[in-house]
């Protein structure tokens, strides 16, 4: 059996990092990905996909992705059911994310002051530790 999806997309909002009861790492996020053909009126439909990862990953990605960012990632799908509130069984499909690798650079902020604004070393992709 094969379970391997392969994305590239945006994020559209900042990763969210939860811990477990048992201290694990866990990180969530939503990735925007342009479907790979346009509609009659010549627009691109998106599709938004929740991302789950864990452990050193998600803690990498809370650390170092912020929305707007691009990535590209390699997981598994994942459906699991659920009783909502009012207890309605429910289904969720999300990704699971093995690897996620980040694919723009990182601009600062025009109003945040960068290390080389400081009259230190500017910190390039090299220097991220993963």
């Amino acid at each position: 059996m094969i379970n391997r999806i392969v994305l590239v997309g945006r994020l559209v909002r900042d990763p969210e990092l939860r811990f477990t009861a048992n201290g694990k790492a866990v990180g969530t996020f939503t990735l925007a990905v342009d479907r790979p053909f346009t509609s009659r009126q010549g627009e691109r439909d998106t599709d938004f996909i929740n991302i789950v990862t864990w452990e050193k990953t998600a803690e990498t990605c809370a650390n170092y992705l912020k929305k707007g960012r691009q990535v590209a990632l390699e997981g598994r799908l994942q459906v699991r059911s659920y009783d909502d509130s009012q207890g309605i069984r429910r289904k969720s499909a999300e990704v699971v994310a093995n690897n996620v690798m980040f694919l723009d650079r990182v601009r600062p902020e025009s109003d945040e002051e960068t290390e080389a604004d400081r009259g230190g070393e500017p910190v390039g992709e090299d220097d991220i530790p993963f």
